[in-house]
């Protein structure tokens, strides 16, 4: 007989495993966020804005197809040696960034940093979501995203501070080989998969079956469709703050360490409030959350069009930060509120292959943008992108409780 048990409580200690080893995830993509652009600049000479962001291009790219095949293969092999293999794939990003003699080096180890965030941090929300049932999904994604995010803007904040002391190259990227070997590790000896649970909760479910799961994730379903095009307008945007955040504040003459400390606060508020915002996921109605939070980001995209000072900056980070938050454990929880838990991990790697092709999208069409116009034109078709995406879920989903 099974001594397996839904809940947080019942499973708080791999839970708690879990949330490290997302933290680690989080922080290899900080490791990169607020130093490539100055690397593309200061090393690489490259003037071109298109050019600067095709690390991201090639990186969203990768690892919205690795999502996709990582949800599929998640029931075949286990979530676990997923993210065993994640960690194997994040261990030559340090190296090749370190010793990159060309930019296409640069987009060498995008391609290995995102295969690594495909499987590693598919695993760990889907290992979540197994193992907490539905009473708690919303919290529990707001605590894996929270800190993930957190992580994203502490290392992000602590290369740039390196990199301003000592260089860009190499002691700011020394702390991704201590984080690879460390999850690498953790994910070894210490996690455990959690395919078990996922039998234990389908015996109770009502959720129907989808008889098509990529078509109906992807838009035929209205929650569903609403859902994916939502997450993919939410990295979409993050994708030009990524890749033009930098370059915007050089321009209005922020020194390095006030650029580090604005582009900190926007995935720093986003991961600290996730540990309010994806309780209220299981509290208040979903689509509320989704529309609300949609329309906070675009707001405060616009927004940065006008701002001149610190101040201004800082404070549409942390209004940018708080849309986020609001809404990327909502996504989660209410994919999986949608979908049968036999099919939940394919579903979810759906979601998240739109989700993070966003990034691809938004970078691609800001370098666009912003050479054939300005950076200013980017930043306001991106604002608007996200707005319209907001009316998209008012109009087209039911309400998800």
């Amino acid at each position: 007989m099974s001594t397996k048990q839904l809940g947080l409580k019942e499973n708080w200690q791999q839970f708690s495993l879990l949330i490290l080893v997302n933290a680690f995830v989080g922080g290899m993509v900080g490791m990169e966020r607020s130093i490539l652009p100055q690397l593309a600049e200061q090393e690489f000479h490259l003037a071109a804005k298109t050019a600067i962001l095709s690390f991201i291009v090639v990186f969203g790219i990768t690892k919205a197809l690795t999502n996709y095949f990582a949800g599929t293969l998640a029931n075949r092999w286990g979530r676990k040696n997923l993210l065993i293999l994640g960690w194997v794939f994040a261990l030559p990003v340090p190296f090749l960034l370190i010793y990159a003699p060309s930019w296409s080096w640069i987009i060498f180890a995008n391609v290995f940093l995102g295969i690594n965030q495909g499987l590693a941090w598919s695993s760990t929300v889907v290992m979540k979501i197994d193992l907490v049932g539905p009473k708690n999904r919303g919290f529990a994604m707001g605590i894996n995203e929270a800190a993930g995010y957190i992580a994203v803007g502490a290392v992000a904040f602590f290369s740039a501070s390196i990199a301003h002391s000592y260089g860009i190259r190499p002691n700011s990227f020394y702390i991704g080989i201590l984080l690879s070997v460390l999850g690498l590790l953790f994910s070894i000896f210490l996690i455990k998969d959690t395919r078990g649970f996922v039998q234990l909760e389908s015996e109770k479910s009502t959720a129907p079956l989808l008889n098509n799961i990529f078509k109906e994730t992807t838009w035929t379903n209205p929650n569903l469709g609403s859902i994916s095009q939502g997450g993919l307008v939410n990295n979409l945007n993050d994708g030009m703050i990524w890749g033009l955040f930098p370059i915007l504040l050089l321009s209005k003459g922020f020194t390095v360490t006030e650029l580090a400390q604005i582009i900190a606060i926007y995935p720093t508020v986003w991961g600290l409030s996730q540990l309010f915002t994806g309780k209220l996921a299981d509290k208040l109605p979903k689509k509320s959350l989704l529309f609300w939070g949609m329309l906070l980001q675009g707001s405060a995209i616009l927004g940065f069009i006008w701002a001149q000072t610190f101040f201004a900056f800082a404070s549409l980070s942390v209004v940018l930060g708080l849309g986020t938050a609001v809404v990327y454990p909502t996504f989660l929880a209410a994919i999986a509120d949608n979908t049968h838990p036999s099919q939940r991990a394919q579903s979810i790697g759906v979601y998240r292959l739109w989700r993070d092709l966003g990034y691809a999208v938004g970078a691609l069409l800001t370098g666009l943008l912003a050479d054939f116009w300005s950076i200013h034109t980017a930043i306001f078709a991106i604002g608007c992108i996200t707005i319209l995406s907001a009316l998209v879920i008012q109009l087209r989903m039911r309400p998800v409780s």
